[in-house]
């Protein structure tokens, strides 16, 4: 990357703070809700990731592009980020897996960037403020008046009470089969896994375990789900306010009345909050990264994870409660954010259904977590067994 086509950029916070650097991929303008990631490696797959729709992420980590992008790690079918903010932008990629550069991608995707800025005085400052609207300005943009860049940064739309899933979700269904992964033999379990943003690991995760995923668009209603016939109902991470997400609330209500084992990640844990009757609510500046400590309490072990969330569950933590739908029974917080306490999972006690906060796939991030799908496969073989000796009860009465 030359430094002879690098042109100004300004990073415009809504509380007028301004950070000054150079641009970073497209040139232009673009506005976002400005977020910072503590990931040290997986920029691609964080670029990629869904969730990050009308985002601004700001990279701690201070060198970002140095092993270059490749078609393998992409997470989905392009990159969401509204903006991307690093410190150190690497000059050319060293990667043996290497297909090109960041900023080459950057700039194909029309992503404005900004670079040479001091991210750890940045970060310091959003933790402490929380996470606000921002804009990214660089070229003939970034001359313009600061009060004329403040002022169009304000006028943007909230991330509080923005609906995205049905924006990033898939336009139709499609179907992950365990034999491309892996598995040898016929698939095992076969689910519904609605889309509200995820990530190309998720579906393979389930796979590699011999379970046949269909993945439908975030629109889609009880009967789409029935005519698949599933074993279980699987939830995605994603984008926006939950508070929004009314139809996927009433649909997984619809889902659990009918007795089908759940699992959700995510923005899946908060409509499963949500059903079950708890609220929700927007974090000070959220947990992104693949570092986030969270205690599991069913087995008292703490995982490092991967997590990109800036909404939680209002739910309560210790004994199992009813839950504020009574129809659905006992609920229990099973895990916990270490750092502050939040709620990183739910577990009902009365029905097959649980979820978590963070990002088990560990694409990128730890491999802590990925017991998780099988702890749905067994979920889903549990509810099986009883199913079928239930029935033949029923049979011999």
């Amino acid at each position: 990357m030359s430094t002879a086509t690098l042109q100004p950029a300004v990073l415009v916070l809504e509380d007028g703070r301004t950070f000054r650097g150079q641009s970073y991929g497209a040139t232009g303008t673009t506005l976002g809700e400005a977020v910072f990631n503590t990931g040290m490696t997986g920029y691609q797959e964080t670029l990629t990731d869904p969730s990050y729709a009308r985002q601004i992420v700001v990279q701690t980590a201070p060198h970002i592009g140095n092993t270059g992008v490749n078609q393998v790690d992409n997470e989905s079918r392009k990159i969401w980020v509204a903006g991307y903010v690093v410190r150190d932008a690497a000059r050319r990629p060293s990667n043996f897996r290497s297909e090109g550069s960041l900023n080459d991608m950057l700039q194909a995707q029309g992503i404005v960037g900004i670079q040479g800025v001091d991210t750890r005085a940045l970060t310091r400052h959003l933790r402490d403020r929380g996470a606000m609207k921002a804009g990214i300005f660089s070229g003939e943009a970034a001359q313009r008046a600061e009060a004329d860049l403040l002022e169009e940064v304000r006028n943007q739309p909230a991330m509080a009470g923005a609906r995205l899933a049905e924006e990033v979700s898939a336009d139709a269904s499609y179907v992950v089969v365990p034999s491309d992964h892996g598995w040898e033999g016929e698939p095992i379990f076969k689910i519904a896994a609605l889309d509200l943003g995820i990530k190309g690991m998720t579906p393979q995760r389930f796979a590699e375990r011999g379970v046949e995923v269909h993945v439908l668009p975030a629109n889609s209603t009880l009967a789409d789900i029935e005519a698949i016939n599933p074993d279980g109902v699987f939830m995605s991470n994603g984008p926006g306010d939950p508070g929004t997400a009314d139809a996927q609330v009433e649909l997984l209500r619809d889902v659990l009345r009918k007795d089908l084992p759940f699992f959700g990640i995510c923005f899946g844990n908060q409509i499963l909050g949500r059903a079950l009757g708890y609220g929700t609510y927007k974090l000070k500046f959220g947990h992104r990264g693949i570092n986030q400590p969270v205690m599991d309490h069913t087995t008292g072990k703490v995982e490092i994870t991967a997590q990109n969330h800036g909404f939680a569950v209002d739910a309560p933590v210790g004994e199992p409660t009813t839950a504020p739908l009574a129809e659905f029974g006992r609920v229990q917080v099973s895990h916990t954010s270490l750092n502050d306490n939040v709620v990183e999972g739910l577990k009902c006690l009365d029905i097959p259904a649980f979820s978590v906060q963070y990002h088990p796939e560990a694409a990128a991030g730890p491999h802590d977590a990925a017991y998780l799908f099988d702890r749905f496969v067994d979920t889903m073989r549990a509810h099986h067994t009883a199913t079928n000796v239930s029935g033949q009860q029923e049979d011999k009465n």
